[in-house]
Parts: structure tokens; C-alpha cells; sequence
């Protein structure tokens, strides 16, 4: 069955301001120039998914060049079927009654009594359904503009130019093999932007991360020099919310610079950068130690100084980490210390960690949170403990003098694999790792890293 598509016509920005028509445009021209785009030819932009920065990613693109509806078609592609509770129906109804500028567009648009019904109990409303009208099902307390939804996927993409990839890590391989079968007749690729922060683990030959760019690669057969990553210390509602925020696009020089002129606004400035993969394992490792700031959060009622011992030791789990990954891991600092802090104030992995500490959170309930979507933090875990505990990455451990896999220096790594995987300890077991008598000084595991020659190319599949 074809899923529908609603056509919005979007002149201004959700909050009321009007977006910098001429800038706007002369960027658009340039870009669709350097694609080979015909006049009467849109060029068309899709995102794959919907969560939350998915959503607001592809609402940037509607509010910047929405207006321009002879040059440029964005939509974005979400599952059907998935219903909205009352619970959320109720708080909705309140977030829309509390935004006068929300309330008008709904009343405009005739939209606005089926909300009144969800409210009642009435009626069920769909996240696909909502979406259309601005409401992210994962976010929202953040209204943004109206969407061009699509709920058939081959309709959504079969002649898109740039793909936006708002999937979770854990189903971007899927849904991009379905994908393919709908490129079979293409003669040109198209780009695809991946916004996916998480890896899987693969042993064989040698261990070694894959990251959502290589599965969308290996799925599709769509070439590297065409897949990029867009990853940054940001949070996507206070982007949307024009929140000063910056980040990466990550990839070939094909694309990455045009990219990043297209995708700059004055609120949020992108950068571009050659080192794709690493960038983006880097997105995910963060969200590892985020479940375990969360815990640590909870457990300790906020202490500052519980907190600042926890970022301590993650830190320099992630730099020796880091320095197993790149061979160059002090250009990294920056960015991956960012995007944590961002990370461990306000992410949603942080947050996870916090409801599973106090109990209103359990493990049997997934890692797919209602209102929150997919908790990537989860399955890195599992991922960056099923490589590092790899005795052919043996590192010598600096007391015993003797070869030890990499996780063995890794202590809150390894108590997160044992809470959240095993499921063998409790969330509290992360505050008996921190007051472990025999833990090192943070500063020394850093201080190895940066003495050996602790590089492994592939990890990350190169020779």
C-alpha cells in the first residue's frame, strides 16, 4: 500500500520568523548545479526515520528551503501503524494549547479537533499522523514546522538525490538492504547523510567496527566517496529551538565542503572533515559512559564530586581507547569530549542511566523507550566490549607486566557490560567501581596510552 504524502506550504519559521529567502536560495542553485538538476527537476531530499534528531534535521531543511517548491521536495519517511498513548496524547494536547502560534496553524489547517478527541479518548492518533503536523513522537515538548510525511519507503526513496539516514544504528543495515532493492534501475547514486551514532562488533576475519556508513555501504552498494557522516555536541530540540550549536560533516571532499555550505545556518554552523569513520565511532562511544554518568547521577542524589570522579575515569577510558582506534587521537580530544558533556547533560542515554538507577526503568523493557526512541548506548556497549576483550588486542598491563585484552584496563566499560549486558550486577556496582581501592589513577591510564605504540588500524577495517 502507498503511504501518503502531504504537501506543506511553509513560508516561515515555526516561531514566526522568516528565513533568509535570497541566502537560502543561491545556496540551493549552487547545489542543485553542482548535481546536474534540469530547471522543472526538484531536487529531493528524504529522511529515513524519524526520531528526534531525524525529525529536526529534516524540519532545518523544510524551514530554510521549504519555500523554494519548484527546486526542492523534502520528506521524510516514518513507519506506519505506530499509535500514540493517551498519556502522551493528553500531554501533547497541553503543549499544543500552551503555543499560540501551534494553536492557530492546527485551527488553519482543521487540525485541531482531533487532538481535542485524542485528549478525550476519542479517538487514536499515529506518530505518522502527528508528524505531518509538526509533532515528533520522541520530542514533544518541541512543536516544529509541518512535514511532508511518506510512509511507503520504496515511494520515499527510489529517486531521492540526497538520502538522510535518522535511523538507529541497530536498524540502519535493515532497512537500507530494503532500500536497495527499490536502487536496482538507478544509474546515478545518490548522496546519503548519516546521522547514526552506534557500531556493531565483527570477529571475523579480525575483530573490527563497523560503522552505519559501512553497513549503508555494504547494503547498497552506493560508493564511500558519496556517504557521509553529520554528527556534533548538540541537542536536537534546542537546535530547532535556534540554539547557537555547531557540527561535523564527515567524508569524502566530493561532497563534504558543498554539504556543509547547503546545511549551514547562522544558528548552526557545520563544519567539514576528512576522517569519516573515526568521527563516527566516536559518536558512539560517548553514549557508552553516558548510561553509567546517568547511574552515577541518580545514585548519588547529584553529588558534583561523585560526578566529577565518574568523568575522570570515563575520560580516560575513552582516551586509551581512543588511541587504540586512531593513530592520531589527539585531534580527537576536542570534539569527543564535547560531544560527551553534551551528551551526559541532557542526552537521552544519560537520562536512561538515571530511570534504571532509581527503578522507574527496567532492563526487560528494551532499549527502545517510549517518548525517548532507541538508547544506541546499549547495544556500543556490547559492541566495544566484544572487541576490546579480543586477547589478539593484547596491551601490556602496567603492574603485571604480562599481555592483557584492552577491556582489562577498562574497568566502568567492563561493570556497564556486566549491569546492562550480563544483567550480573546491579546499577550500583558502578559506584563500586569507582571506590575499588585497586582502581588506578585515571591519569595513569592516559599516561600508557600516550607511552605505547597502542594503535590498531584495524579495528576500524584498514590494513
Amino acid at each position: 500500500m502507498v503511504g501518503s504524502v502531504e504537501t506543506v506550504n511553509h513560508s516561515v519559521y515555526s516561531n514566526g520568523s522568516v528565513p533568509n529567502g535570497n541566502c537560502s536560495e543561491e545556496k540551493l542553485d549552487e547545489l542543485r548545479r553542482l548535481l546536474g538538476k534540469a530547471e522543472g527537476d526538484p531536487l529531493r531530499i528524504v529522511g529515513v526515520g524519524a526520531g528526534a534528531w531525524g525529525s529536526v534535521f529534516a524540519a532545518l531543511l523544510q524551514d530554510s528551503y521549504g519555500q523554494f517548491r519548484e527546486k526542492v521536495q523534502i520528506r521524510i519517511w516514518r513507519r506506519p501503524g505506530r499509535a500514540v498513548d493517551r498519556s502522551t496524547a493528553e500531554h501533547l494536547f497541553e503543549v499544543i494549547n500552551s503555543r499560540e502560534d501551534v494553536l492557530r496553524r492546527l485551527i488553519r489547517r482543521c487540525a485541531y479537533l482531533k487532538y481535542v478527541e485524542a485528549r478525550l479518548g476519542d479517538r487514536t492518533l499515529y506518530a505518522d499522523e502527528i508528524l505531518k503536523d509538526g509533532f515528533c513522537l520522541n520530542m514533544i515538548d518541541t512543536p516544529l514546522c509541518p512535514l511532508k510525511v511518506v510512509t511507503n519507503l520504496q515511494e520515499a526513496v527510489w529517486d531521492a538525490d540526497i538520502v538522510v539516514n535518522g535511523l538507529p544504528s541497530t536498524e540502519t543495515r535493515e532497512v537500507f538492504e530494503e532500500i536497495n532493492h527499490y536502487w536496482k534501475e538507478r544509474i546515478t547514486a545518490p548522496i546519503i547523510i548519516s546521522l547514526a551514532k552506534g557500531i556493531e562488533a565483527a570477529l571475523d576475519p579480525v575483530p573490527h567496527i563497523i560503522t552505519p556508513t559501512q553497513m549503508i555501504n555494504r547494503a547498497t552498494g552506493v560508493p564511500m566517496e558519496n556517504i557521509l557522516y553529520l554528527g556534533g555536541p548538540n541537542i536536537a530540540s534546542e537546535i530547532y529551538n535556534k540554539e547557537y550549536a555547531n557540527a561535523r560533516i564527515c567524508g569524502s571532499g566530493k561532497w563534504r565542503k558543498h554539504l556543509a555550505k547547503f546545511l549551514r545556518q547562522s544558528h548552526f554552523i557545520v563544519w567539514d572533515n576528512s576522517d569519516l569513520v573515526t568521527h563516527e565511532v566516536m559518536g558512539g562511544l560517548k553514549n557508552v559512559y553516558a548510561i553509567g554518568a546517568g547511574m552515577v547521577a541518580a545514585l548519588t542524589n547529584e553529588s558534583a564530586t561523585s560526578k566529577s570522579v565518574y568523568f575522570a575515569h570515563c575520560t580516560s577510558e575513552m582516551i586509551f581507547i581512543t588511541h587504540l582506534l586512531a593513530e592520531e587521537p589527539e585531534k580527537l580530544a576536542g570534539p569527543l569530549l564535547a560531544d560527551t558533556y553534551v551528551t551526559l547533560l541532557k542526552g537521552r542515554n544519560a537520562w536512561y542511566g538515571q530511570m534504571l538507577a532509581k527503578g522507574q526503568l527496567n532492563l526487560d523493557m528494551g532499549d527502545n523507550i517510549s517518548g525517548k526512541g532507541t538508547i544506541q548506548g546499549v547495544s556500543a556497549i556490547e559492541a566495544f566490549y566484544e572487541l576490546l576483550s579480543q586477547f589478539c588486542l593484547s596491551v601490556l598491563h602496567p603492574e603485571e607486566n604480562k599481555p592483557v585484552a584492552p577491556v582489562e584496563l577498562c574497568p566502568i566499560l567492563k561493570t556497564l557490560y556486566n549491569i546492562l549486558i550480563k544483567r550480573e550486577q546491579s546499577a550500583e556496582a558502578i559506584l563500586q567501581a569507582l571506590q575499588d581501592e585497586t582502581l588506578h589513577d585515571p591519569r595513569e591510564r592516559i599516561e600508557i596510552a600516550q607511552s605505547h605504540a597502542f594503535y590498531r588500524p584495524s579495528l576500524l577495517g584498514q590494513p
